[in-house]
């Protein structure tokens, strides 16, 4: 039986070749590697814990950064009051999401902000985030460039603040003038009203004295 081709001259498509091919080779090198590394952490753990130390990864401390102050107050309020749904044995202590404070670098749920925040500036979470915990010691230029940045601040505040007084201001003007105009306009609607009556009834009086009946 000949064998059947598609349209285009290639051999006819199967209905699985829509999956994704898969490199079992490349896949099998990786967790290889994983594995292996796994035991090589588990081996230097036993023998840390063998002469009574504490393990701990090693980090290259130099393709870290330097710790720098944060640039926003944290946000720890927001969250009262509020309710959250989190899947059932999601964490295990402070391992995984759970209800609290959750730390997405660390994976690490705490109860309260004050043991979150401690956390926020622990070695553990700067390392995870980036940092090397160590600060940059400042040069006088670096201080100089500083205070030209906060004199350029204030003055920029300053500014945007003049300028809302002066727009506070002639708000201010304006309105007085608009109750001043509407002011005006209900007395001189009232004298003209007043002057309309007079010259009604002083009609009248003068058709009284010609005799004239209405």
């Amino acid at each position: 039986m000949a064998a059947r081709d598609s349209a285009y001259g290639t051999a006819a498509a199967s209905d699985t070749d829509f999956r994704r091919k898969w490199d079992k080779e490349e896949y099998a090198a990786k967790a290889k590697a994983v594995e292996g590394k796994r035991k090589e952490e588990g081996k230097a753990r036993y023998e840390a814990k063998l002469e009574g130390k504490k393990w701990h990864k090693h980090v290259d401390m130099s393709e870290l950064d330097a710790t720098s102050a944060r640039g926003a107050r944290l946000d720890v309020a927001s969250m009262v009051g509020k309710t959250t749904m989190v899947p059932a044995s999601a964490g295990i202590g402070k391992r995984g999401r759970s209800a609290g404070f959750y730390c997405e670098a660390c994976d690490l749920t705490y109860k309260d902000n004050v043991q979150y925040i401690e956390h926020l500036n622990s070695k553990q979470h700067l390392i995870a985030t980036g940092q090397s915990g160590e600060v940059k010691r400042a040069t006088l230029q670096d201080v100089r460039d500083r205070i030209e940045m906060l004199k350029a601040k204030k003055r920029q505040r300053e500014e945007e603040e003049r300028k809302l007084g002066e727009l506070d201001i002639n708000a201010r003007i304006k309105q007085a003038e608009d109750v001043e105009a509407a002011e005006r306009e209900e007395k001189r609607r009232k004298r003209n009203e007043k002057r309309r009556k007079g010259g009604i009834k002083q009609e009248d009086e003068w058709e009284g004295r010609l005799g004239v009946i209405t």
